[in-house]
């Protein structure tokens, strides 16, 4: 999907997690008072489809609008941050950049409030819009349409937007709001899961296929759209053109376990624009999103798709991703799949998502160069304590700085990939100075990604570990655990070398 481009129009907004601690509730009112210890902020709205095009390696710009504020700031920074252009950035100084607020302590969200203001545009914001998408539409080659019902996509701008479409011959694909799809008429597709369907058909029935090509059927003879792709969660995407209403096309969901749909939306829509970019029909984008979709719906939180998990996914069948047993529950781990190395900013990027479902953040570090017994075990302990557990895994040149010249033993790809297979392990990310004589903790990888916890083993005491002041700093914890005695890859490579000679 590389060089080809896509233009979003839609609602952005700034999405807020603010994390803390309740100890106490207030004397004030029978409510709990959180203790703040970090704030994460990202793309929302239209933001989602927009990251999930970067990601999947699909040129895209965005036409949005956004006040005159703060919010507004952060969101073009945002978007400048991924290397994409904020030129489709209209400024309202009349409503402001809409921010949604969650406030949680620990797993648990307290509270969500919305700052947002919904209205139609005024007719010379409109005007704005309108000449914007007029001027970039002849650089693109599909139209991604994110609604959120914040006054943005009124009937008027949506059917000025298809006949823009329609005079330079590029398809709309719509991700639709309401229950009148009328003002959708002119889309090449719409995107509705199976309950916004119902809903926009007068509460028809979507259990089976047939079901879906029914309601499916009624939105294209009564609206005026082209073809609709219904997004079934669990029971896969359904196809149904509206010049071949006799033969649907029903895919079955790639995941092989599904525990979260949030933002899998995005990521379907996102990859069927991607990929009718790149010269696919409708049929083949919903195939390839339906593998993304199912690479979605087995991931925690919104996450974008990236190019490399697609690629793998569609190079081997049996990708799965299976739940992970919560922190609350039995410590048994189970899971099928490599955890993936990262560098720190697809990390942080991982992380925040983890974050916005509240999932406790764990992190670990070391050589892991022989990986024995006492390694696996410490890690199991480890991610029984949190949710997600992250190595920092020292590369060679830093386990030769700590080590002496022979090791490390394995490469740092190789280290990487054992520790990836382990169930314990969700990330592995790579830190190191970059010559012998620089720092090699991993405190500059723990000032980035900020974990909740730090695991430590061994016979420490917290105020003796060099990264706890860098953890505590941004509100995490420290915990030493026991190593188990017996086993290191010293005495694993002295035993090798004494039984070789």
């Amino acid at each position: 999907m590389a060089g080809k481009h896509v233009m979003v129009i839609g609602d952005i907004m700034l999405d807020r997690f603010v994390y803390g601690e309740v100890d106490r509730i207030s004397p004030e009112s029978p409510v709990p008072i959180l203790s703040i210890t970090r704030e994460d902020k990202m793309l929302g709205g239209a933001g989602n489809a927009l990251c999930s095009l970067n990601g999947l390696k699909t040129r895209a710009v965005i036409v949005s609008v956004l006040g005159d504020d703060a919010a507004g700031d952060i969101v073009r920074q945002e978007i400048q941050s991924l290397g994409l252009s904020a030129e489709g950035l209209i400024c309202d100084p009349a409503r402001p950049t809409t921010v949604k607020t969650r406030f949680l302590a620990g797993h648990q969200q307290l509270l969500r409030s919305d700052y947002e203001k919904k209205m139609p545009l005024l007719p010379d914001i409109a005007d704005m819009v309108l000449d914007k998408i007029k001027q970039l539409i002849p650089t693109v080659s599909v139209v991604l349409v994110s609604d959120y019902g914040k006054g943005l996509l009124g009937r008027d701008v949506l059917q000025e937007i298809m006949k823009l479409a329609g005079q330079h011959n590029v398809p709309v694909v719509v991700d639709p709001k309401g229950v009148d799809y009328s003002k959708y008429a002119g889309a090449a597709a719409v995107t509705p899961n199976k309950k916004e369907l119902s809903e926009a058909t007068g509460h028809m029935p979507v259990k089976t296929d047939q079901d879906i090509l029914q309601a499916a059927s009624k939105l294209i003879t009564e609206c005026g759209i082209a073809n609709v792709i219904a997004t079934r969660s669990a029971d896969g995407i359904s196809v149904i053109e509206g010049n071949k209403l006799s033969d649907p096309l029903h895919l079955r969901t790639a995941a092989k376990d599904v525990f979260d749909v949030s933002g899998a939306g995005d990521v379907v829509i996102a990859t069927i624009c991607g990929a009718l970019a790149a010269g696919a029909n409708m049929g083949q984008a919903a195939s390839l999103a339906n593998v993304a979709g199912g690479i979605a719906v087995s991931k925690v939180g919104t996450a974008p798709i990236r190019a490399k998990e697609l690629l793998d996914a569609l190079a081997d069948t049996g990708h799965a991703v299976t739940a992970i047993t919560p922190v609350s529950s039995a410590h048994t781990i189970s899971r099928n799949f490599q955890a993936p190395l990262c560098d720190d900013d697809e990390a942080l990027e991982q992380i925040r998502r983890w974050r916005a479902r509240g999932l406790k953040i764990g992190f670990t570090n070391g050589c892991f160069d022989i990986v024995h017994h006492g390694h696996v075990s410490y890690l199991n302990e480890a991610r029984s304590k949190c949710d997600r557990l992250v190595i920092g895994l020292n590369t060679d040149l830093s386990v030769s700085a700590l080590k002496g010249p022979e090791r490390p033993v394995h490469d740092e790809k190789a280290r990487a990939s054992v520790l990836g297979a382990l169930a314990s392990v969700d990330m592995v990310v790579l830190f190191g100075g970059k010559t012998a004589q620089d720092d090699q903790t991993a405190i500059a990888l723990l000032s980035k990604l900020q974990p909740d916890i730090y695991f430590k083993g061994g016979d420490y005491k917290v105020e003796d570990i060099p990264e706890a002041p860098c953890v505590q700093k941004h509100g995490g914890e420290v915990l030493v655990l026991s190593e188990f005695a017996g086993h290191s890859t010293t005495s694993s490579i002295a035993k090798m070398r004494s039984t070789a000679a």
